[in-house]
């Protein structure tokens, strides 16, 4: 019964989708406040709805509900909890359902908290969130149906692809998805402001902290994927350039350029076509990701589906969303009136600059992502775009950010003193630049280009917080003044520094993996091997039994001058159901480098091949990913960025002066 009233609250979430995408607008545009307040209670309901829906499939999976072909091919009675609830959107069905669940809880929270919004402005966006709704509801009713019954019903299931049984899958899709379809809000906000005609820096203050919540989500799950990627797929790497990994990319890089456009909007009231158009580019890059993922063009670990019907129907709707707004934006692009000017020389010249190099970064990555795609099906010729492209076109365009970055920070709004902001970050650079002399210099047959890598890192890291020191120190300042002007300080200029020191601390982990060592070698019991600065040995090889599995264990002592430092533990397991073999890679992690070792095939001989590597510095990429998303939410934090809350009244008495408000 559960499960049918399921299926019945998609089908009246779908009626409810088509009644919020009409009235809304119908309202605004003849004045009638009662229509246009449909939208609100609507987004409301749907959200129920598709909620419902998706705690019943999750109640089906946890039960082992084998009339449902979505838990028959995804699911096993003798699979831990965990993955069971995973297992709901380890699937194509599933993760579609948990889309169209995120794409409501954004409704949902723009109608509930959008308070001090105009009601045509707030009706329209949640119309078009509607239209998007609708689509995908559509799609899953009549393609993709996670309450499809399989009768008669089997006694077990067909279990999860072994791959996608791993904590990191609990997390890393709800986390992307909650970036990916958190911009569609933010599209929905830009269609609104073209159909309505209001766009001023008042829409940019109530788009920034929906930009900030999707691109923090999406950092959070693109660095959780590539982590999950790293340690159970036994590589040893953590981004390959999939065509599936450049499809979450390319919408943080649009999102990157689309928060800082929206900060010159909201500040000078300028760049208003740009900003709409970077809108409309972001969410239609990641329906351009659903697409990759779902429509069988691709072969990747990342993809879900390869049925043509539904790749077709994507397809329509990306046609419609995404060929549709650019018309809207075609016609009403030229009847806004342009916002205020600014020097070439001032914070939003350097942001500017920065939204052209991360426009640039992301066409580069386009074009290597569809172009093998394109000649395939216009020629016939199959080619293969991988890291070596990438690697040299990418990386090249995005050095002059980091360069820039620190010294756009450093800049005065509207006009800015270069020399000044140069002279600030003199001890950043210096201290970056010594210490890729001294690394270049100690570490004999390194690679230079790392030394310089971490170089670079450690002048973005300072460079982050030399605009705040400028404000909060000064020669003969007491400690006190200077910690209660710290205090003082808008939330969002510490968000800003820490989330740019964030991107300096993967850079520097990225820039260490040069100094990695690599081992590939075939192993027996009580060998030792040498691995950078330590020595492994191989105990014994253990048979176990899990679960769902039988697995093969080798413990492994690590050791650092012959001292035991600690023991990993690699395996390979069999999962006879599947009939599947997955290795799961022993990691150790050490003063913020990594001992990773993951095992291959066992020969007649009792050795067994694997795959040895010592990553200094390596967790520092993840770690720069977590800082990066704390500054989007110590940002989003700050009243004036805060949701639902407009700007607090100035007081009529004379105020104490404060420093300038950063980004």
């Amino acid at each position: 019964m559960i499960v049918e009233t399921g299926h019945y609250a998609l089908v009246l979430a779908l009626a409810v989708a088509l009644v919020q995408s009409v009235l809304p607008i119908w309202g605004t545009r003849r004045g009638d406040a009662g229509l246009a307040g449909v939208a609100a209670p609507a987004a409301c309901v749907q959200f129920v709805l598709i909620g419902y829906a998706f705690v019943a499939l999750v109640y089906a999976h946890v039960t082992s509900d084998f009339s449902l072909t979505n838990v028959v091919e995804n699911s096993l009675s003798t699979k831990p909890l965990i993955y069971k609830i995973s297992g709901v959107w380890g699937n194509h069905e599933g993760s579609m359902l948990l889309w169209v669940l995120i794409l409501a809880v954004f409704g949902a929270a723009v109608a509930t908290m959008g308070r001090g919004m105009a009601d045509d402005l707030r009706a329209n966006t949640l119309a078009v969130q509607a239209w998007i709704a609708s689509a995908f509801l559509l799609f899953i009713l009549f393609t993709s149906d996670p309450f499809a019954r399989r009768l008669p019903a089997p006694f077990e299931g067909q279990d999860l692809n072994p791959i996608l049984q791993d904590p990191g899958l609990a997390i890393h899709p709800p986390l992307l998805y909650l970036g990916y379809v958190g911009f569609s809000i933010v599209f929905s906000f830009a269609a609104a402001a073209l159909i309505s005609g209001r766009l001023d820096a008042a829409w940019a203050r109530f788009v920034r902290p929906w930009v900030l919540i999707a691109w923090g989500f999406l950092t959070l799950g693109i660095a959780m994927g590539s982590y999950w990627a790293y340690y159970t797929l036994g590589w040893g790497g953590f981004w390959f350039w999939d065509p599936v990994e450049n499809a979450s990319l390319m919408p943080w890089l649009a999102g990157t350029a689309l928060l800082h456009s929206a900060a010159v909007m909201e500040k000078r009231e300028a760049l208003k076509i740009w900003t709409v158009f970077l809108a409309i580019l972001t969410f239609s890059l990641s329906l351009l990701g659903t697409f990759l993922v779902r429509s069988g063009v691709l072969t990747s670990v990342h993809t879900f589906a390869t049925d043509p019907t539904r790749g077709v129907f994507i397809l329509a709707i990306l046609t419609v969303f995404i060929g549709g707004s650019l018309a809207l934006y075609a016609w009403r692009a030229p009847t806004l009136r342009q916002g205020g000017l600014f020097s070439p020389v001032s914070r939003e010249g350097a942001l500017v600059f920065n939204n052209l190099l991360l426009t640039t970064c992301c066409a580069t990555v386009l074009t290597g992502t569809l172009y093998p795609l394109a000649l395939e099906s216009l020629t016939g010729e199959k080619i293969s775009v991988g890291a070596p492209f990438f690697n040299l076109t990418f990386g090249p365009i995005f050095v002059p950010i980091l360069l820039a970055m620190p010294l756009g920070q450093s800049l005065a709004w509207k006009r800015g003193d270069l020399v000044g902001a140069a002279q600030r970050l003199m001890v950043a650079a210096a201290l970056g630049f010594a210490l890729a002399l001294v690394l270049a210099t100690v570490i004999k047959g390194g690679p230079v280009l790392t030394a310089m890598g971490v170089g670079l890192a450690l002048y973005l890291i300072i460079g982050a917080f030399a605009e705040i020191a400028s404000r909060v120190a000064g020669r003969g300042v007491p400690i006190g003044v200077m910690l209660s002007r710290a205090v003082g300080l808008p939330r969002s200029a510490w968000g800003t520094a820490l989330a740019h020191a964030g991107i300096g601390v993967t850079l520097m982990g990225l820039a260490a993996t040069g100094w990695g060592v690599e081992r590939v070698v075939a192993v027996k019991p009580g060998q030792t091997t040498d691995l950078g600065p330590y020595t492994v040995t191989i105990r014994d090889l253990q048979t176990r039994q899990g679960p769902n599995y039988s697995e093969v264990a080798v413990p492994i002592d690590v050791r650092s001058g012959g001292v035991l430092v600690t023991t990993i533990d690699p395996s390979k397991r069999t999962f006879p159901v599947r009939q599947m073999s997955v290795t799961q890679a022993g990691i150790a992690t050490i003063n913020l480098g990594q001992v990773y070792i993951s095992l291959g095939d066992q020969h007649d001989d009792g050795s067994i091949d694997a795959r040895m590597f010592w990553k200094p510095l390596v967790t520092m990429i993840w770690i720069g990913a977590l800082i990066m998303a704390l500054g989007g939410a110590v940002s989003l934090s700050d009243r004036r960025l805060r949701i639902g809350f407009a700007r607090r009244a100035a007081r009529a008495h004379p105020a104490p002066h404060a420093p300038q408000a950063a980004e």
